[in-house]
């Protein structure tokens, strides 16, 4: 597989394809990823962390932006700095115990550089530059109502701070989920404004909820830490697992907003090659599937239970995550850490 067709796994959006072609011929190009350190880290942080893995492959210089100060604007932890720190360092965690060698990733906090005039000089060029229509528009990056902003002007600032960070950053390519396409075209926008390099923007899908009832707005529907029961951290044991995945919403031949069936787009098959399902005897005994398109071609068509699919999750996802539980009884201090702060239960 090709660098164009590895960053195409996955991802719902790229613009532009050409532009992105252009820059794979560059030495060591520059992409990144931001996150608000804010709490627990669920299954759905798979699709970022095997995207990261695929720019790492293609030779990208990819940094990871723990977006401390953004966090606190955003109300995360109570707006407690140093608690959301402490998630930060707790998410670094993560993304070793996910697969993601920190020597090979950059990890930059906002606060490494929210003291440099330069940064605040991109900022205000990048409000100078927007109205006030387009940046309300946009706060939906951070999870909030354009309302919102009515009730805080820092909230008004966020938008123009992350646009700022991908100036600052000096990036190529700008990655994230759906969620965040406000903000990476409205630097585009800007950049074109100021004359500034153009950063490619690769979005992929944000992993539906498992209680997402079929609801069509993917933003609403996705997995969330605010919704315990409707995602599995990373950290829930395997009854846990079990317990949350039996519950899920997955009607028998529905295809379309289906959290089940979602995890094996975006995760369980770029995980595994092939995977076998366990059945009956009596319902045609045990089925080996090796592309998503056919599981969902069967599934449609009745040839697997919901039970039974449901059964094939859990063991696979048990399997996924049992390096990540080794992983923290190894490097269990800020986990430990953030428990005692009742930031994670």
């Amino acid at each position: 597989m090709d660098k164009l067709e590895r960053l195409k796994v996955n991802a719902e959006e790229i613009v532009t394809v050409e532009e992105l072609t252009s820059i794979l011929d560059k030495k060591k190009p520059r992409a990144y990823i931001g996150f608000e350190p804010s709490g627990a880290v669920h299954i759905g942080w798979k699709i970022c962390i095997n995207k990261i893995l695929d720019f790492l492959e293609c030779d990208f210089d990819f940094t990871v932006l723990l977006a401390d100060w953004h966090a606190y604007i955003n109300d995360k932890l109570g707006g407690d700095i140093e608690r959301i720190r402490l998630c930060g360092r707790y998410m670094e965690d993560c993304f070793a115990a996910m697969g993601v060698d920190k020597n090979r990733i950059k990890f930059v906090y906002a606060s490494d550089y929210i003291s440099d005039p330069d940064y605040w000089e991109l900022v205000i060029k990048t409000a100078k530059n927007t109205s006030l229509a387009r940046v309300k528009r946009a706060m939906d990056i951070m999870g909030r109502k354009e309302e919102d902003a009515d009730k805080d002007l820092s909230k008004l600032f966020y938008p123009a701070m992350q646009v700022a960070d991908m100036f600052y950053l000096d990036l190529d390519v700008v990655y994230g989920g759906m969620d965040q396409r406000r903000a990476h075209m409205l630097a585009r926008e800007t950049a074109r404004k100021l004359s500034r390099k153009t950063p490619v923007a690769l979005h992929t899908p944000l992993l539906t909820g498992l209680q997402a009832q079929g609801r069509m707005n993917p933003v609403e529907a996705k997995m969330s830490k605010s919704n315990p029961d409707s995602m599995i951290s990373i950290h829930d044991d395997e009854h846990m697992v079990e317990k949350k995945i039996l519950k899920a919403f997955c009607p028998e031949k529905q295809v379309e907003m289906n959290p089940v069936l979602d995890i094996w787009r975006y995760i369980l098959f770029v995980e595994k090659n092939r995977i076998v399902i366990r059945r009956p005897k009596h319902f045609g005994g045990d089925l080996e599937v090796k592309s998503f398109e056919v599981l969902k071609k069967m599934f449609a068509h009745g040839d697997i239970h919901p039970l039974d699919l449901k059964k094939a999750t859990i063991s696979y996802l048990n399997e996924i995550l049992r390096p990540v539980h080794e992983y923290f009884k190894k490097h269990p201090r800020n986990l430990n850490r953030m428990r005692e702060l009742g930031i994670l239960l």
